[in-house]
C-alpha cells in the first residue's frame, strides 16, 4: 500500500525562496506533498489558525534556518511559533541549519541585535533535535530528499493513501456487515413508522367519531331579553371545533368563545345577542372542558397581564393535524362537487342547443 506523506517547509521566506523551493521540487520528486504556509501576512489570527491546521494534518516538519530570525508575532518569530507548535504536536521535525562560516550575501543577514541574540537561541533549539548542516541550496536539496527518506524508513507516519488501496478483505467484510446492518434497521424503523402512522390514523378516527356523535345544544341571551332562550338545535362538537380551531391557531379566551360561538350559531339572525357571554359560561366551558380532554386544544401557556383574569386555550399539536384533515377533506369534496356541477352545466348547455 503506497503512502503519500504530508510534510510541512518551514523558513524565513525573501531569504530562502531559491531553497526552499529546490526542497519541495526534492519532496515532489519523492511522490509526497509538500505544505507552505509563507504565503501569508503575519500577524492575521484567521492566518495562524490556518497553519495549525494544516500543521496538524501533516506526518513531517521541516524546519530551514539560516541567517534571519524572520517576520515577528510578539517576542517570537513566526518561523519559530511554527516549530514550537509541531513539536508540541508530536510531529517529527526535521532541522536544517546553515554552515556559519558560509559566504552569505550580506541583504539576507539580520543586523538587529535582538534578532541575531533570538536567531542564535532558536537554532540552538534546532540543534538540540535531529538536524543537519547545510552549505548551498544543492548541498540542501540532497541533504533533505536523504533525511526524509531515513525518516520514511525508520519512523512510517499515517500518511494518506488511496481509499481502493487501503480496502483489505476484513475492511470490506465488515463493509458488507455494516451495509446489511443499516439495512435491518431502515426496514425496522420504516416497520415502526407505518406502525406509529398506524395508531396516530386510529386515534384520528376515533377522535374524529366522538366529535360527530357528541352534540350540544346551546341556550342564548338576547339584547332586551329577561332570560335565557332555549332552541331544540343540536350541533356536534366536531362543527364547533371546525368554528373554535381558526380562532385558536394562536389563543383565545373563553369569553371569546362564548361571543364568537354565539354569532356563528345564533338561531335568530334578526336579534342581536348580547355582546358578553351571549352563551352561557358554564355551557361553553363544559365544551372547552370536553375538547381539551380530546387533547385537541389545551390551556394557553402565554403570559397576560396579571390584571387579566381570563383563562384562554389553543391548539394542541394533535387539533392542529386533525383541522387540517377536516379541512382537507372539505376542501376535496368541494373541488368534486364544483367539477360535477361544471360537467352538469356543460350538458344542459349542449342540450339547449
Amino acid at each position: 500500500m503506497k503512502k503519500k506523506y504530508q510534510i510541512f517547509v518551514s523558513s524565513t521566506y525573501e531569504d530562502l525562496k531559491e531553497e526552499r523551493d529546490l526542497v519541495i521540487k526534492a519532496i515532489l520528486e519523492m511522490g509526497h506533498i509538500p505544505v507552505g504556509m509563507e504565503m501569508f501576512s503575519a500577524g492575521d489570527e484567521q492566518q495562524w489558525q490556518l497553519i495549525q491546521s494544516q500543521i496538524n494534518d501533516c506526518d513531517y516538519y521541516i524546519i530551514i534556518s539560516a541567517f534571519r530570525y524572520g517576520s515577528m508575532d510578539g517576542d517570537i518569530s513566526y518561523t519559530e511559533k511554527e516549530y514550537d507548535y509541531a513539536f508540541s504536536k508530536g510531529i517529527p521535525v526535521l532541522g536544517f541549519v546553515i554552515n556559519e562560516d558560509v559566504k552569505w550575501p550580506a541583504t539576507k543577514v539580520d543586523k538587529n541585535a535582538t534578532k541575531v541574540e533570538k536567531l542564535t537561541s532558536f537554532k540552538s533549539k534546532i540543534q538540540s533535535k535531529l538536524v543537519s548542516f547545510w552549505n548551498d541550496k544543492n548541498d540542501l536539496y540532497g541533504k533533505v530528499s536523504i533525511s526524509l527518506m531515513k525518516q520514511f524508513n525508520t519512523n512510517p507516519r499515517t500518511g494518506w493513501v488511496k481509499s481502493s488501496e487501503s480496502m483489505g478483505p476484513e475492511v470490506l467484510k465488515e463493509i458488507s456487515r455494516l451495509s446489511t446492518e443499516n439495512s435491518d434497521l431502515r426496514k425496522e424503523i420504516e416497520e415502526y413508522e407505518n406502525k406509529l402512522n398506524n395508531e396516530e390514523k386510529a386515534e384520528f378516527e376515533k377522535t374524529l367519531n366522538t366529535l360527530k356523535h357528541n352534540k350540544r345544544s346551546p341556550s342564548f341571551f338576547y339584547y332586551g331579553g329577561e332570560d335565557w332562550e332555549y332552541e331544540n338545535e343540536e350541533f356536534t362538537l366536531l362543527e364547533i371545533f371546525n368554528l373554535l380551531a381558526p380562532e385558536l391557531m394562536i389563543e383565545n379566551s373563553s369569553k371569546y368563545c362564548s361571543m364568537y360561538l354565539g354569532t356563528m350559531l345564533n338561531p335568530d339572525k334578526e336579534r342581536e345577542l348580547r355582546a358578553e357571554w351571549p352563551i352561557p359560561s358554564n355551557t361553553v366551558r363544559k365544551i372547552l372542558a370536553d375538547l381539551n380532554v380530546l387533547e385537541i386544544i389545551k390551556p394557553s401557556t402565554k403570559k397576560h397581564s396579571v390584571k387579566d383574569e381570563n383563562d384562554y386555550w389553543t391548539l394542541t399539536e394533535q387539533g392542529k393535524k386533525l383541522f387540517k384533515e377536516v379541512r382537507r377533506e372539505l376542501l376535496d369534496k368541494n373541488l368534486e362537487n364544483g367539477k360535477i356541477a361544471s360537467v352538469k352545466n356543460e350538458k344542459t348547455t349542449k342540450t339547449k342547443k
